[in-house]
Order: C-alpha cells, then sequence, then structure tokens
C-alpha cells in the first residue's frame, strides 16, 4: 500500500466520512440537548463549533479522497481543506481561550486546548504538502490526523453530554 496513491485508500475513506458524519450529528445533538447548560461556560461554545468543525473536516477530506482525481489533485484539495481547518480550529481556541482568561479558568487548560487543536489539524496540512510533493508519508498523515480528530472529538462529545451536566 502506498500514501500516494488515493485509489487504495478507498475502504478507509469511505469508512471515515462514515463515522464522522454520525459523530458530528452527536456532537449537534449533545450541543442541542444542553445547549442552556452549554453556554452558562463562555469557553464552552466555541470548543463545541471546533469539535463538529474537525469532525467535518474528516468529512470532507474523506468525500475528496473518493473522487477519481491524481494524487496532486488531491493534495491541493487537502491542503486547503487543512489550512482552512487549522484556521477555524485557531480561531475557536483563541476564542475559548479569551474567554476562559476573562472567566478565571486557568492558563494551561486552554494551552492545551489550543496545543489540541494544533495536534489535530496540522497533519491536514501536511498530508497536502507531502501528497504535492510526493515524498514525506503522503496519506499517513491523512490517517494520523483523522485518528487524532475521532479521539480528541469524542473527548470533547463526553463534556458536551455528559461532563457539563455535573
Amino acid at each position: 500500500m502506498s500514501g500516494y496513491t488515493p485509489e487504495q485508500w478507498t475502504d478507509f475513506f469511505v469508512a471515515s466520512a462514515g463515522a464522522s458524519a454520525a459523530l458530528a450529528g452527536l456532537v449537534i445533538v449533545a450541543v442541542s440537548v444542553n445547549v442552556a447548560r452549554i453556554i452558562e461556560f463562555p469557553n464552552l461554545p466555541p470548543r463545541a463549533a471546533a469539535t463538529i468543525g474537525s469532525l467535518i473536516l474528516i468529512l470532507v477530506c474523506a468525500v475528496a479522497g473518493l473522487i477519481p482525481q491524481s494524487a496532486h489533485a488531491l493534495g491541493v484539495e487537502l491542503l486547503a481543506f487543512g489550512v482552512a481547518g487549522w484556521v477555524f480550529i485557531a480561531w475557536c481556541a483563541w476564542d475559548s481561550f479569551g474567554h476562559s482568561r476573562r472567566g478565571g479558568r486557568p492558563w494551561h487548560e486552554s494551552a492545551i486546548e489550543i496545543s489540541l487543536g494544533q495536534v489535530e489539524t496540522i497533519p491536514f496540512v501536511v498530508c497536502g504538502i507531502t501528497l504535492l510533493a510526493g515524498a514525506g508519508g503522503g496519506l499517513y498523515w491523512l490517517a494520523a490526523g483523522f485518528v487524532a480528530v475521532f479521539v480528541f472529538s469524542l473527548a470533547n462529545t463526553w463534556v458536551l453530554l455528559i461532563e457539563i451536566l455535573r
């Protein structure tokens, strides 16, 4: 299997698209069920938005991977999606950080949240670059990004669905 042959990754893209769509739906339900409680904590709406946004990032990247096209064309798309996702997640983290600082939340909690957003999104950007370069890992970077988003999104979903009620 090659990290530069998108057609070999079809099953991965199909599974990831389905899983990300299902999780995004779960997060939307969690937010809608607990919206009154979530808005009591000004740092949580941006966290919810970042969680949904990162799952949608997986969805659009997986769907792009299913389009019959060259690795170069896919690299351009993934780079664009990765940069857009990185900007959105960084903006959400910065917004959450601002609310946290005004609300007295310890700075290190916000720093961890910002760092995790970078861990989630940077692999998408690196994937696009390495696909364009034809070296450096290719779609294996995308797999790493998908795993990071799934793990962190599940943790955020738990907070938005269960922990928020404590």
